[in-house]
C-alpha cells in the first residue's frame, strides 16, 4: 500500500509550496525532488499568495520566525484553504517561546491545517497547552516510549479529533493518528538526530505524498514517515569509515531518491491501532 503512494508521487509530480526555515531550505527541496515532487520557496508576503495558486499543497514550518514570514504563512496558509490545497503546519519549536507557541496556535486555529507534524513535546504544546522543548528537540521527558505508548496514540487520536488534522508524532517510535486510527512505525536510526533538518525535509515530503493522495491522506503521511525512516536506515548502513553526519545527510536524501514501491512496501515497519 505504501508503495502505491509512493508511485503516485512520482506520477503527479505535484509542486509543493514551501514558507520554511533558512537552516534547513536546501535539503527541504532536495528532499521533495528526491521523493518525486517539485519544490518552490517563497516567503515574501507580496507573492506567496500568487506561487502557492500554482501549487498542489503547502508546506509551514515556523523553525525562523519574523514578522514577514509571519505574514506570508497567514496570507498562503488562506489562500491554499481557498483553493482546497493540502497544508502542513511544522510547529518547530512550539512551547520553547511565546512567539513560537502563539504564531502555531494562531496558525492551527484560523488555517485549520490538513496535517500538523511535530515532536511529542510540540504536539502536546499545541494539543494539551503543556510540555516543554529544549530548543527544536524533543523534551527527554515526553519522549514516546513503549511504556507510554497507548497513552500517546490516545493523545494524538484526540487532538486529530479535535484539529481536524492528520497528527504526525516523529520520534524514536513514530505515530501518525486521524481521530479512528494510528499508524505506529518503527522504522529510523537515532543518528538521524545528529543532522540539523531531517524533521523539516520530512514535512516537505509528507506534504508531497499528501498533495498527491488526497483521498488516502492518513495512509500517505504515514507512507511519507515511514519512508523518511527507511531512508535513514540505509543511509546508516551506507556510511564508510571516516563519514558522519555531513555524508548521512546525503546518504538519506540519495536513499530517498532511489526507493522504490516495493523496497518501502518490505521495509516499512508498522502496526495499526
Amino acid at each position: 500500500m505504501f508503495g502505491e503512494i509512493l508511485e503516485n508521487v512520482r506520477r503527479s509530480c505535484p509542486l509543493i509550496h514551501n514558507i520554511t526555515n533558512y537552516v534547513t531550505v536546501n535539503d527541504v527541496a532536495n528532499a521533495i525532488l528526491a521523493c518525486g515532487a517539485s519544490p518552490v520557496m517563497s516567503d515574501e508576503p507580496d507573492d506567496v499568495s500568487d506561487i502557492t495558486s500554482i501549487c498542489a499543497g503547502l508546506n509551514i514550518n515556523i523553525g525562523t520566525l519574523n514578522k514577514m514570514s509571519i505574514e506570508a504563512m497567514h496570507i498562503a496558509g488562506m489562500r491554499a484553504k481557498e483553493l482546497g490545497h493540502v497544508v502542513l503546519l511544522d510547529p518547530v519549536g512550539a512551547g520553547a517561546s511565546r512567539l513560537r507557541t502563539e504564531t502555531a496556535s494562531d496558525i492551527v486555529r484560523k488555517i485549520h491545517p490538513d496535517i500538523i507534524r511535530g515532536n511529542i513535546s510540540e504536539i502536546k504544546t499545541l494539543s494539551l497547552g503543556g510540555g516543554s522543548t529544549m530548543g527544536v528537540d524533543a523534551d527527554a521527558a515526553d519522549a514516546v516510549t513503549e511504556e507510554n505508548l497507548d497513552e500517546m496514540v490516545r493523545v494524538a487520536k484526540a487532538y486529530s479529533a479535535s484539529s481536524g488534522a492528520v497528527i504526525a508524532i516523529t520520534g524514536a517510535i513514530d505515530l501518525v493518528a486521524d481521530s479512528e486510527k494510528c499508524y505506529v512505525i518503527r522504522n529510523g536510526r537515532p543518528e538521524m538526530s545528529r543532522i540539523t533538518g531531517t524533521g523539516c525535509q520530512l514535512s516537505g515530503i509528507t506534504t508531497a505524498f499528501a498533495a498527491a493522495n488526497r483521498d488516502n491522506m492518513t495512509e500517505a503521511v504515514a507512507a511519507a514517515v515511514a519512508m523518511m525512516g527507511l531512508a535513514g536506515e540505509t543511509g546508516v548502513g551506507n556510511l564508510k569509515d571516516g563519514e558522519g553526519n555531513s555524508t548521512l545527510r546525503n546518504r538519506i536524501i540519495d536513499a530517498i531518491y532511489n526507493m522504490d514501491a516495493d523496497t518501502l512496501d518490505k521495509g516499512a515497519r508498522y502496526e495499526i491501532r
